[in-house]
């Protein structure tokens, strides 16, 4: 049990705990791919990477501050990836000095898989629950995010933002 000097920050802080907890362990259970796939050959950094870029081609500078890497840090993934086939090098469409990093169509292939298997993963947990109960699931899950996303703001929005709203 968490103790603070205030019985509301006892409360707030163990559900706070439990948060933490249940969230990592629920998206182990939901999310976990088949231990074949080929997204698991990819280090954690690589891999955060990659999602990244699925949302399109972005600025490396930009990547850097969204990893939370230094450009150098950033530089040696996208080496990386970009010598296992799955992103290149492309020049702005307005800036042609400015270096975007994109995935190559094997990079948005593996990453289209990992998204199918991981909600078909999803798709099993939520067939247990009841329609009514889904949607009680994902109207809180998104507001969590909402409140989340106002309360510490991303430096790059989300693709995914608009399906909180």
């Amino acid at each position: 049990m968490i103790i603070s000097h205030e019985g509301k920050d006892d409360e707030l802080l163990e559900q706070a705990a439990l948060l933490e907890c249940l969230l990592p362990r629920l998206m182990r259970r939901m999310f976990t791919l088949d231990p074949d796939h080929p997204v698991n050959e990819l280090p954690v950094g690589q891999l955060r990477l990659c999602s990244i870029l699925q949302s399109g081609p972005r600025p490396m500078s930009a990547l850097g501050d969204e990893l939370r890497v230094s450009i150098s840090s950033l530089t040696q993934l996208a080496d990386r990836l970009e010598k296992a086939g799955l992103v290149e090098r492309i020049h702005g469409c307005e800036d042609r000095r400015m270096k975007l990093l994109a995935l190559t169509a094997e990079g948005e292939a593996l990453m289209r898989s990992r998204q199918a298997g991981r909600i078909r993963g999803a798709a099993q947990v939520l067939a247990e629950l009841p329609p009514g109960a889904r949607e009680k699931v994902l109207d809180t899950v998104r507001l969590l995010l909402k409140v989340a996303i106002s309360s510490q703001p991303a430096p790059e929005p989300e693709p995914a933002d608009a399906l909180i709203e």
